[in-house]
């Protein structure tokens, strides 16, 4: 079996399981967002489900999306979810001790390997790179895993990814996944897994496999999963004490389909508006002026994407017409980027730094664009008015490609700032 199969077996309580096969299957965190947190809870009481989940420790909610709320509205979606926590016991996350979900559960050591991990939101697909399962799911599904603690999967068919080869300098986890991406398209893995290999990602630090995990999805992927190693292990102890468990693909596991990929080859990619998979080496993009920079989201506002963008931004400024908007992932993030004298740098740049949130990502608010407007972002999606106006556009790249952008003013290849790797 592959990791994914094995994990799935062992959740449903049976030894074997084979692709399309489906099982009910134990969970051991359903999460939700505060907006998706608020159709479960409805869901939940329009099916007169008695006030008490089938283990409250194991539901939690963030608020990320709209936090610091931007307006009554949200304000109040907010207060429903953090009232309705104190109801039905379930864990709720919000400012001092929050930030966006997909980066605290990692970060707080509540997702470790071996898990089934289930939330009502596309990019939960994040956690596999610590080695569990993990998929996004409608709100009317998780209020039914909150109630009973169970659920059904159809097991994936599994593709073999690997990556071979040193990498090019300022290449990074985000350039790999836009790379393949490109080449299989937004449906290319449509429910299926994808696996990781190869010295490339094994050479990948975990802020790196985060961001290859959390956009597995953009394929299509029902999950996207890395194999436990050093780093893993490293990452998990210094989040949590608490237990879990290792699972690896068999020598003999079956795979759809496989593909390599020479990552010498590979440049910093950009997607082009308005989809995922429109993508393009930066050898491409000449002269493509850039409005705004948004450095952050689920994707990429961990701390190692923050300090690539402060090595460019040293000594250099965001150029005049253009703005930069940085997003820590969590307040950890923030917290240990001041210390090391990142925001400072950020900041000293001309760069607007942001309270942690989904914001921009999701066209909630903090750089929403107006007509006309392009925006070159480290975030998941580029879908037309995805970020503001329908006559808006949006470039996805990585965080070096980001903040090389907004010194220049249009899309530029970070090897040409000067800035040390």
């Amino acid at each position: 079996m592959t990791i994914t199969e094995k994990i799935i077996a062992a959740h449903a309580g049976v030894d074997k399981v084979v692709p399309d096969e489906i099982v009910t299957v134990d969970v051991d965190i359903a999460m939700s967002n505060e907006l998706g947190g608020k159709g479960c809870v409805e869901m939940l009481e329009k099916m007169n489900i008695p006030k008490k989940f089938a283990d409250p420790s194991k539901a939690i909610v963030v608020a990320d999306h709209f936090t610091p709320s931007m307006d009554i509205a949200t304000a109040e979606i907010v207060k429903y979810s953090r009232e309705k926590a104190k109801v039905y016991g379930f864990q709720f996350f919000e400012m001092q001790d929050g930030g966006i979900e997909h980066v605290i559960l990692p970060e707080k050591g509540i997702v470790r390997p071996g898990m089934l991990a289930i939330a009502a939101d596309s990019h939960t697909t994040t956690y596999g790179a610590l080695g569990l399962f993990s998929t996004g799911v409608g709100s009317t599904d998780l209020a039914a895993i909150w109630a009973t603690g169970q659920t059904w999967l159809k097991v994936p068919r599994a593709m073999k990814i690997t990556f071979n080869g040193k990498k090019q300098p300022w290449v990074s986890g985000k350039d790999f996944i836009l790379h393949l991406i490109g080449k299989i398209g937004v449906d290319g893995a449509r429910y299926r897994t994808l696996e990781y290999h190869g010295d490339t990602m094994a050479a990948l630090d975990m802020d790196d496999r985060f961001t290859i995990a959390c956009m597995s999805v953009e394929a299509g992927a029902k999950n996207g999963i890395f194999h436990v190693d050093d780093k893993t292990i490293e990452y998990v102890k210094n989040a949590s004490d608490e237990p879990y468990t290792i699972y690896a693909s068999d020598e003999d596991a079956e795979y759809e389909q496989e593909l390599v990929f020479n990552s010498e080859e590979i440049e910093p990619q950009i997607a082009y508006p308005s989809i995922p998979s429109n993508v393009h080496g930066i050898s491409e993009a000449k002269g493509i002026k850039i409005d705004q920079v948004i450095i952050g989201s689920c994707a990429n506002g961990r701390l190692e994407d923050l300090r690539i963008a402060a090595r460019l931004f040293k000594g250099n400024k965001v150029r005049d017409g253009a703005r930069c908007i940085v997003i820590p992932g969590s307040q950890k993030v923030f917290v240990d980027a001041l210390k090391e004298g990142v925001v400072e740098t950020l900041a000293e740049a001309g760069c607007v730094i942001a309270a942690p949130t989904c914001g921009p990502c999701v066209g909630a608010y903090m750089g929403i664009l107006a007509a006309g407007e392009t925006c070159l972002a480290t975030t998941t999606r580029n879908f037309v008015g995805r970020m503001g106006h329908v006559k808006s556009e949006v470039y996805l790249a990585s965080p070096a490609v980001a903040a090389a952008t907004a010194i220049c003013g249009e899309i530029t290849h970070p090897g040409k700032i000067g800035a040390d790797l």
